[in-house]
């Protein structure tokens, strides 16, 4: 019983907890990052077929 307490204790001291919510805010904001790019290009390639579609007819 000693031992789990002892393990317990050292477990909420170490710093692995906040280091794993800093990984999962840098993740979200990466996938932010990359839905606005995916938006944007997603926008202009619409534009270009459009474009291109408005010349052949």
């Amino acid at each position: 019983m000693k031992y789990f307490v002892q393990s317990v204790r050292q477990f909420l001291a170490s710093d692995d907890g906040p280091t794993a919510v800093e990984y999962a805010v840098m993740l979200a904001l990466i996938v932010v990052v990359c839905l606005a790019a995916i938006g944007a290009v997603g926008t202009n390639t619409s534009s270009k077929f459009d474009a291109v579609n408005a010349s052949l007819s």
